[in-house]
């Protein structure tokens, strides 16, 4: 998966990832290619289970509102998982790594997940992450409307809520 400058992918891939873990090798690999990911080691469990502790850490991420924590957890999540950009065309197209080569696939989507999400808030906001505000979903989502004002993690739950809405506020007869 190549970043754009943005990080719209890496976070979507969060998203997907939090919303479903794979419980297999096969599974995760699917997913990566699903989203775009050069899978370059072949998948295994303790990947699975790295990346939930990632991605238990990345949540948090997600659940602090304030900025300046907000920043302090992602800049802890750069420090453990991203290095010193370099140019490399391992594919046979330049492109920026901030990581080692041959790393597995957890640290992989660990660094480009991090780097992603650091781009995201960067260029989008760094209110742009959030949780689901449907009353029985606490999904997170990744704000990539462009003027910011996504609430619900999906369309599904937005319309929901909005029934729930209009229910609640008929008269009862």
């Amino acid at each position: 998966m190549l970043i754009n400058p943005y990080g719209a992918e890496p976070v979507r891939l969060a998203v997907a990832l939090v919303r479903e873990l794979p419980t297999s090798p096969a599974e995760l690999t699917e997913v990566c290619l699903d989203h775009g990911v050069e899978v370059e080691l072949p998948a295994t469990v303790t990947d699975i289970d790295r990346l939930a502790d990632f991605l238990d850490s990345w949540q948090s991420v997600v659940d602090v509102g304030e900025e300046v924590q907000r920043a302090a957890r992602l800049n802890d999540l750069l420090a453990r998982y991203a290095e010193h950009p370099r140019l490399t065309d391992h594919t046979g197209r330049w492109h920026l790594h901030y990581r080692p080569d041959r790393v597995g696939l957890a640290h992989l989507l660990s660094t480009m997940i991090t780097v992603g999400t650091a781009l995201h808030l960067t260029e989008r906001g760094m209110d742009r992450l959030g949780r689901c505000g449907a009353s029985d979903c606490d999904l997170p989502f990744a704000d990539l409307s462009r003027n910011g004002t996504q609430r619900y993690c999906s369309p599904r739950c937005g319309t929901r809520e909005a029934v729930r809405r209009h229910r609640s506020q008929r008269p009862r007869n």
